[in-house]
């Protein structure tokens, strides 16, 4: 097998390129920027989009964040969040907040996030599929007279039905005033809701409430309460380190990650011991399967055999 060997002026590169993407997106249309254009661009750009960050979910009004809209994720009309509008130099009074497709050709007046059973999007009542129904005005189907809307009875992971839900687009002003994670400023283009790797999850999958820890003391996160706190703590001692005047916090969340680590030793303990009784018994068990193949045909054996007693 060959092996490929990379220097690290080629890392370098690859990496620079990638932070160019996340920051860039398709803003190029296609073609890169030069080094004075993208020092221009982000000049122009990122004190808005660290200023005027959109924060976008899918979920039930007045619930809780059912889907979390990231930069690759597809809206109604088949194109993704990265492809909308989402840079503002000036956040608009009315509401909602409309994010129009950029695509040429699309009719999609604002991002619109369409539930997915598994991997392919849900269908209508009316039995045909996203695609068959238009991405503009009151997306009516384009293969039957009948079907006025979208409409899917699919139900989502909370229990609500997916028509139930609305695609949220809130600033980070409104998203706090919920009591909902915002996570930290990124130069990064389309993050929409994401603020941690959590935010990937759906629904009450996410351990992570503020986008920084977990959030324990919730019933909901009772079975999984030492998972949360192990990355709660690992966070906050990140955070904290970098505070001089919260040496009290400091160490008392390092007595905390001490006890959890007490308690993962005291588990991979019970493990081991319970590993270990299943090997004797398995040795065990190999033992007398011998022992027994030797041992002589009893009377009523010899019996059923045929053989003469004595």
């Amino acid at each position: 097998m060959d092996i490929i060997r990379v220097n690290e002026s080629a890392i370098s590169a690859v990496e620079d390129y990638l932070e160019y993407r996340r920051i860039v997106g398709e803003d190029d249309g296609g073609r890169l920027f030069t080094p004075e254009q993208y020092e221009a661009y982000k000049q122009q750009v990122l004190p808005a989009r660290l200023q005027n960050r959109l924060y976008v979910s899918w979920g039930v009004p007045g619930g809780m964040d059912c889907k979390l809209i990231g930069p690759e994720t597809r809206c109604f009309c088949s194109h993704r969040y990265k492809q909308h509008q989402t840079d503002l130099e000036k956040l608009p009074v009315e509401r909602p907040l409309a994010l129009p497709c950029r695509v040429p050709g699309c009719g999609c007046v604002s991002y619109s996030y369409i539930h997915l059973n598994g991997s392919q999007p849900v269908r209508c009542r009316c039995k045909h599929s996203v695609q068959d129904h238009s991405e503009a005005g009151g997306r009516r189907c384009r293969k039957c007279s009948t079907c006025t809307a979208f409409h899917s009875p699919y139900t989502c992971s909370c229990g609500q039905p997916s028509y139930a839900h609305k695609t949220l687009v809130e600033t980070k002003e409104e998203r706090l005033a919920r009591g909902m994670p915002v996570g930290k400023d990124v130069p990064y283009i389309a993050m929409g809701g994401l603020t941690g790797f959590s935010s990937l999850a759906e629904g009450f999958l996410r351990l992570d409430n503020r986008g920084l820890g977990g959030q324990i003391g919730h019933p909901l996160y009772s079975g999984l309460e030492l998972a949360g706190s192990r990355a709660s703590v690992d966070c906050a001692l990140e955070e904290a380190d970098g505070a001089c005047s919260q040496t009290a916090d400091i160490n008392s969340l390092k007595q905390k990650k001490s006890d959890l680590k007490t308690r993962e030793e005291e588990d991979m303990a019970v493990f081991e011991r319970r590993y270990k009784e299943r090997l004797e018994m398995e040795k065990v068990r190999k033992q007398k399967v011998p022992a027994m193949r030797g041992t002589p045909p009893s009377a009523n054996t010899q019996r059923k055999r045929g053989k003469p007693e004595g």
